[in-house]
């Protein structure tokens, strides 16, 4: 007991130090920090969707900085911007033929990096996009007759704007299934905006940061998170949200199996990050909203889809607590 009790104590004040140091460069914001590390303790992977100007790109830029990968360095993060003429090899990597070998050689391409930021990810073509769904969902990229694996950790933190729609490509459903959490940093208030102004941390605090985690802490905290424990009642709770939302005539495209899965993953991670060991009822509604309103359509598009989510959520929990 008194192990478990110390590993414990070390987990808080890992998640803490990471936490504390996103947030000298994300001022005012950590409930959605909290969020951003539950899912990337989790194994998912993160939409950010916003307006521009909030600091999506310096998110993505600040969690690779906070993680020593080998030799003390920062985690290998790559920036993939995307545009109309990207081509999906731009971001897998691709055979080139080495004239003084006389044989082809693989050149990686951004993907294969440890924190990949899929910067305005709906400005580029499907067919592009979909470049992303092998390595998302398995961990792996095809190419020819080979597979690469990107190196451990690994995250996609992908950006759009969700106000303007001239020159973009929506995300299909499948790509959009793949993203375990859909996250908005919104407007600082205003005593954090002013922080801002003073010191800019976007660049001064960013430029001088240093990690505060090693890669084998972060992959610990990773399998600490996969055995947070979770009653069989909430479990149960999860899988009736996500079959009413197949059920409820509201909805003309419910959640799937794989959002299930992925709401109880990101519930065992934000627990991990709220310093307990157990999943509670809090942390699965709390997470209804980012981890499933992407995924699902309605009927109406009118309809007050958070507002329907968090009704169907708020009767299912409420089951187990009685």
């Amino acid at each position: 007991m008194r192990a478990r009790g110390s590993r414990q104590m070390e987990q808080k004040k890992s998640i803490a130090r990471l936490l504390d140091g996103a947030e000298t460069v994300i001022r005012g914001k950590r409930p959605f920090l909290e969020y951003l590390c539950a899912g990337a303790l989790a194994g998912g992977h993160i939409l950010l969707e916003d307006l521009p100007g909030l600091g999506k790109t310096t998110v993505a830029k600040t969690f690779a900085h906070l993680i020593a990968g080998p030799r003390k360095k920062p985690l290998l993060f790559k920036r993939i911007q995307f545009t109309p003429d990207l081509l999906p090899y731009d971001i897998t990597g691709v055979d080139v033929f080495d004239p003084q070998k006389r044989a082809f050689r693989f050149v990686p391409g951004p993907v294969l990096s440890n924190i990949v930021l899929a910067d305005e990810i709906n400005r580029t073509t499907p067919k592009v996009q979909s470049a992303l769904l092998e390595v998302m969902a398995e961990g792996q990229v095809t190419i020819g007759q080979n597979t690469y694996q990107p190196p451990a950790p690994f995250l996609v933190i992908a950006t759009e704007n969700p106000v303007e729609s001239e020159g973009t490509f929506p995300l299909p459903a499948a790509q959009l299934d793949r993203f375990m959490l859909r996250l908005s940093l919104g407007y600082p208030d205003r005593a954090a905006e002013l922080g801002i102004l003073e010191d800019n941390p976007g660049e001064t605090a960013l430029a001088a940061l240093k990690p505060v985690l090693d890669v084998k802490d972060f992959l610990a905290l990773k399998a600490a998170a996969s055995r947070v424990f979770c009653h069989q009642a909430l479990k149960e709770a999860i899988a009736d949200i996500v079959r009413d939302t197949r059920a409820n005539r509201a909805f003309s495209l419910g959640a799937s199996p794989r959002a299930a899965l992925h709401l109880l993953g990101a519930a065992r991670g934000l627990a991990l990050v709220r310093g307990r060991a157990f999943v509670s009822d809090a942390d699965i509604a709390d997470l209804i909203i980012p981890c499933l309103l992407h995924r699902v359509r309605f009927r109406d598009p009118r309809a007050e889809g958070e507002k329907l989510l968090r009704g169907i959520s708020a009767s299912r929990l409420e089951k187990v607590n009685g």
